[in-house]
């Protein structure tokens, strides 16, 4: 039997979450995993290094990447240096000499590495290759774009003194930590290309699995890229959609119903088949089960976040919720 395809897009913790719980599925289902990555942060490490450097910012990648880590105690310490995490001020130097690690105060230590793997092979998707043969990768690792992108949005109520005033937030930082309510989003270029290598792992996929994440600026911009878009319509993959646990700054005051509205607002011709979500995020689940028949999809409801109470979720808990949904027709 040959090994089940599947593509995950989104970028930040929830594409590292959903790597994670579908790492767990992979030995029981047999999975070949590919991440399709978000190109847009433009802020903290990542954005220095874009604004410094050019190219792609490294963040997300990184985080990808560390989440399909192998197991070998030595991939593991890899991906621990990965994730490490420059202080402001050296250990042991509490008085610092003026300037001393500013240059790499903030910046995590995979970033860097991308950053001079992508300078030195002159190739994002062969850098990322050769990072992810540095940790063991249980999968591949992609971005929607060989080309970084600039993410915009038409937000109400940006200025909470002018609630009704209609205004462009520039940059994926400052429209996920935006107050307002998003009215429509664009990227710019606003028809970048897309990775080749990305659009020939949709067309091959046998699912393909969106969110969770940042909707707006991690999740969405995917299907704002033409070549992405028209490959994950024309895909003969199954869809699936995991929804997320709380609302954030970015989609404040959107319930679940409304997240996958979003999807058929941005991409009118997505289908999908299954609808993942918590069991107590959804409540009352007539509104999300209406919202995922919409777009032709069953809901399947399933605890599956942390249990200390915070909006994360669980990747235990939703690898144990997707196996039987991936495994139905195996």
């Amino acid at each position: 039997m040959t090994a089940t395809r599947v593509v995950a897009f989104g970028g930040g913790h929830g594409l590292s979450a959903s790597l994670r719980a579908l790492r767990r599925c992979a030995p029981e289902l047999d999975l070949d995993i590919t991440a399709v990555v978000t190109v847009g942060d433009d802020g903290g490490s990542s954005g220095r290094l874009r604004a410094e450097r050019g190219g792609l910012p490294p963040g997300d990648l990184r985080q990808a990447l560390v989440a399909l880590a192998g197991d070998h105690p030595a991939t593991r310490r890899s991906a621990g240096l990965f994730q490490h995490r420059f202080a402001e001020v050296p250990p042991g130097s509490e008085n610092p000499a003026p300037g001393r690690g500013d240059g790499l105060a903030g910046h995590a230590v995979g970033n860097l590495v991308l950053c001079g793997l992508m300078e030195l092979l002159g190739d994002p998707v062969a850098a990322l290759e050769h990072a992810g043969a540095m940790l063991g990768a249980v999968g591949r690792v992609l971005p929607m774009s060989c080309e970084p992108v600039g993410i915009e949005a038409r937000v109400r109520g940006a200025d909470p003194s002018r609630p009704d005033e209609v205004r462009t937030v520039t940059g994926q930082h400052q429209v996920a930590v935006t107050t307002g309510r998003v009215e429509s989003l664009r990227l710019t270029p606003g028809a970048p290309r897309a990775c080749p290598q990305a659009v020939a792992a949709i067309g091959a996929a046998d699912w393909l699995i969106f969110g969770p994440g940042s909707w707006y600026t991690s999740v969405l911009p995917h299907l704002l890229v033409p070549e992405l878009a028209a490959a994950v319509v024309a895909s003969p993959a199954r869809r699936l959609v995991t929804l997320n646990l709380a609302s954030e700054k970015e989609t404040l005051g959107l319930s679940l119903a409304d997240h996958l509205a979003a999807l058929r607002w941005y991409l009118p011709e997505l289908k999908v088949d299954h609808v993942v979500a918590d069991s107590k995020a959804a409540g009352d689940p007539e509104p999300v089960e209406r919202a995922a028949e919409s777009l032709g999809a069953r809901l399947v409801l399933a605890p599956i976040a942390v249990t200390d109470g915070t909006p994360r979720h669980d990747p235990a808990a939703l690898g144990a919720a997707l196996v039987p949904v991936l495994g139905a027709d195996r």
